[in-house]
Order: C-alpha cells, then structure tokens, then sequence
C-alpha cells in the first residue's frame, strides 16, 4: 500500500508539472496570437486615432509625476555608488562618464520601464478586465466594432511610444540627481562632472537605452491587455489579473533588458 501511494503521488506531480506547462504554452501562443491581432489592426490607426492620444496621455502625461520622482533618487544612488566605487581609482572626470553609462544603459529605461508597469500595466488590466466581466466588450462586438482595433490596439501604440518619451526624461533628472550627488557630496566641480558626461558620452548608449524602452513599452501594454482580456470571475479574477499582468511585465522587461542589452553593447 505505501508503495502504490508513493507511485500515485509522483504521478501526480508528474501531472501536474505536465498541466502547468502546457497552460504556459497555451497561455503563450494566445498572446502571441492578440499581439499579431493587434499588429493587424495598425492599419485602422488613424480611424481610432482620438483613443490613441487619450492612451499617449494615460501611459505617458499622467505618469511623469511619478517617473520624475523616482528617476532623480535613481540619478543620486547611481552617483554614491559610482563615487564610492571609483574612489581612489580613477580621476575624479570619470565620475560623470560612469553615472552616465549606468543611467542611459540601464537605470533609467528599465527602472522606469518597471515604474510604468506598476502604474499604467495594473491600470490597463483592471481596467479591459472590469470591461470583460461586466460584459462591455461582448457588447462592443455586438455593435459591430472591432475591441482589438478600439481598445488594444491604442493601448500598444501609447506604450511603444510614450514609454521612450518617459524615459528620455527620466534620464535627464537622473543625470541632474547624479550631478547634485556629485558635487554636493563627492565635492568635485559642476564643470568636471559635465565635462565627464560629454567627453564621455556615446551615442549608441542613449540609443540603445530609448530602442530598450520601445520593447518594454509594448510588453506593458500587451501583458495588460491580454491578462486584462483573459479576466474571469467577477471582482477576485479582476485583482488576478492586475497581479499576473504586473508580474508578467517585471519578468519580461528584465528578460528583454538582457536580450537587448548583449545585442546592442557587446
């Protein structure tokens, strides 16, 4: 008896490793399947383009606040910690070159990239989700409009275009945070921390910050309208999946981040 137990009991571990995988394959391919639904319906643009600008000001406008704040406290850490690893090593120029580096690469899109996710992905869930339990997009079917060229579709458009607006000006506070640090702390002069920045600066930083930000603007927007269209169960499938299109935006921007970032620096 124990013996049959324990072969039913790893069976169903089997099992259920076996179900869970196969839901994530599943769970893949459907969303896959909505962002080639929304790459299609890129050309019913400019038809639906008056949603396109109240998503461009939801994800972008009413998100600066909260990007600014948070990106200058991310400019004055980078610069402790640029400061305290560079001290006594390298002359005091390279500090600005290594805030720099550490905000256009990384810090800046990634961080803000994360902020957003938090905001605006939870929002765009909660929201396409109460829609799809209280039956509005069944009823946006019904009169004959398309809910991927109404209400997704806008959606990615404002994420892969805002999200690298947010980002260029997160950079630019976080550099300004760095600079305070910089010359309030480390003590060095304002015109040697901007000579670093300049003397130092590549183009295929910024560049490659800005193309990171466009990904992560679209995964934002495709996990929320996906878990937000997937929702089921009333006010409790709402809260799932506001978490789940979290979540999954946090996994895939730090994924892509790597992606990107051996593509472009290496």
């Amino acid at each position: 008896m124990p013996f049959k137990l324990n072969i039913l009991s790893q069976r169903s571990i089997f099992e259920n490793i076996g179900r869970s995988t196969i839901d994530l394959f599943q769970e893949w391919g459907a969303a896959f399947i909505l962002l080639g639904k929304i790459a299609l319906s890129l050309r019913y643009l400019f038809r639906n383009f008056s949603q396109v600008i109240m998503q461009m000001m939801f994800f972008g406008v009413s998100s600066l606040p909260v990007v600014l704040f948070s990106a200058i406290f991310t400019g004055m850490v980078a610069g402790v910690q640029a400061a305290y690893q560079m001290q006594g090593l390298v002359p005091p120029i390279w500090l600005g070159a290594g805030i720099s580096r550490a905000v256009l690469m990384e810090l800046g899109p990634v961080l803000t990239a994360l902020v957003v996710a938090g905001r605006v992905g939870a929002g765009i869930a909660a929201e396409l989700g109460t829609m799809k339990v209280t039956e509005q997009i069944d009823a946006l079917e019904t009169m004959a409009i398309d809910p991927v060229a109404y209400l997704y579709m806008p959606r990615f458009v404002a994420g892969a275009v805002m999200a690298p607006v947010l980002t260029v000006f997160a950079n630019f506070v976080a550099l300004v945070g760095g600079g305070l640090v910089a010359v309030l702390s480390v003590g060095i002069s304002s015109q040697m921390y901007l000579d670093g920045l300049r003397f130092h600066f590549h183009t295929r930083d910024l560049v490659g910050g800005i193309v990171k930000s466009v990904f992560f603007g679209i995964i934002i927007a495709t996990s929320g309208c996906f878990h937000g269209s997937a929702t089921e169960g009333g006010a409790e499938g709402v809260g799932k999946a506001t978490t789940n299109s979290v979540v999954t935006s946090a996994v895939l921007i730090l994924i892509f981040d790597y992606i990107i970032s051996a593509w472009i620096f290496r």
